[in-house]
């Protein structure tokens, strides 16, 4: 499936699915209106155009996805270090971090995934 990115209010929506599927429908409604202000009509107007996009399924008022947030984690984060810094990582990393300091556990954890992650 080609990655469709997504806008703000539609990753927004995904997340809650995300945390709650399988959610009925009726429920998914709920959450929405609770957590992003939605009406009733733009939580369906949402689960129909995700489930045209395939980023989700909704059979019998039950709505589930069909594509983990990981890897729609991953495709957004793709998108935008290409994006915003040619694809480099380290520019990337530099421009995040930006004078701020980290604990020695997220130094020793950024350490363990670079060391799993490297080529040879």
């Amino acid at each position: 499936m080609e990655f469709k990115r997504l806008g703000d209010c539609d990753y927004k929506f995904m997340q809650i699915v995300w945390d709650n599927e399988p959610v009925n429908s009726g429920r998914l409604v709920e959450l929405c209106t609770q957590q992003l202000g939605w009406k009733k009509s733009t939580t369906y107007t949402t689960i129909k155009k995700m489930a045209e996009k395939g980023l989700l399924r909704n059979e019998k008022a039950t709505v589930v996805s069909l594509v983990p947030r990981e890897q729609v984690q991953k495709e957004e984060s793709d998108y935008f270090v290409n994006r915003t810094f040619g694809g480099s990582l380290p520019q990337f990393i530099a421009a995040f971090l930006g004078g701020r300091t980290i604990s020695a556990k997220e130094a020793e954890e950024i350490q363990r995934m670079i060391e799993e992650h490297k080529e040879g």
